[in-house]
């Protein structure tokens, strides 16, 4: 069976910490299962507020004691690798050991050439996987070496052992992101043309799951995470299919699209089913 979580933009209308941190409260006490935050330092409308989601991030670890938390997705080829060991640490110890990483290229060019950082798709995905190796040595709490050379040895490790649950980014049709989540702990799957009241095609949603077992030889211990929209009454029947070609996060996307933060509150106080 699969679980329940929110997603939360941190852009426009949801870009405001409070209202994401009480939106985030109550999906707890409704009885979801998680809350992801969007990761943005720039949207497509320049006029827009964004807000980090980190900041939102540990706010929302200090009022909750169940539900799983985390960014969906970081865009970590953006960020400073030592910076994310440092603040995933201290968010997995404050929250209880509750964080999931998400972790991705980024969707927006902007956010890189605006400053100064390759926005190429190949380099970013290569200097996410070597982010990635990096993050996942520096969590272990042993003397690692840098890419300089330099040997540290980053404490307190996080709470969660062997590490915090990775999640990696793919967009199906594309096998990149999904070659790379096999080598991790989850997906979140995205596809070409759907999202933002464009339902994701379950056959298309099977295939790209098919072809992560088939990278990893097993779905065991493998988390599987989509995005969607439901109303409590038919959220089971639409999650559905979904969980029979191997979902495990059903992820009710909130948004501007379905009329901000009010409609949010709202679907979030009905419960992720009846």
């Amino acid at each position: 069976m699969p679980r329940y979580a929110v997603g939360l933009p941190n852009v426009g209308p949801f870009a405001d910490a409070r209202t994401l941190l009480d939106l985030a409260v109550a999906a707890e006490e409704a009885g979801w299962d998680g809350v992801f935050l969007w990761d943005h330092v720039l949207f497509h409308d320049g006029d827009w507020p964004v807000v980090s989601p980190v900041v939102v991030a540990s706010a929302i670890a200090t009022r909750t004691s169940r539900i799983r938390l985390g960014v969906l997705v970081t865009a970590l080829p953006r960020r400073r690798v030592q910076v994310v060991a440092r603040e995933t640490a201290t968010l997995d110890a404050l929250s209880g050991g509750r964080l999931v990483f998400g972790a991705g290229i980024g969707s927006m060019d902007l956010e890189y050439s605006a400053f100064g950082e390759d926005p190429d798709l190949r380099a970013r995905g290569r200097r996410l996987d070597e982010s990635l190796a990096q993050l996942g040595a520096l969590w272990s709490g042993e003397e690692v070496a840098t890419p300089t050379g330099a040997r540290v040895r980053m404490l307190p490790a996080p709470v969660q052992r062997p590490r915090i649950p990775v999640w990696c980014a793919g967009r199906w049709p594309n096998r990149p992101g999904f070659r790379r989540s096999a080598r991790w702990d989850g997906v979140v799957a995205t596809f070409t043309g759907a999202g933002q009241g464009v339902p994701v095609p379950v056959g298309q949603f099977a295939d790209a799951v098919r072809f992560v077992a088939a990278e990893r030889g097993s779905l065991d211990g493998f988390d599987v995470a989509v995005e969607g929209w439901t109303a409590p009454e038919d959220a089971a029947e639409v999650v559905a299919p979904y969980a029979a070609a191997g979902l495990t996060w059903w992820i009710e996307a909130m948004g501007w699209w379905r009329g901000g933060p009010d409609a949010a509150r709202e679907r979030i106080l009905a419960g992720p089913t009846v």
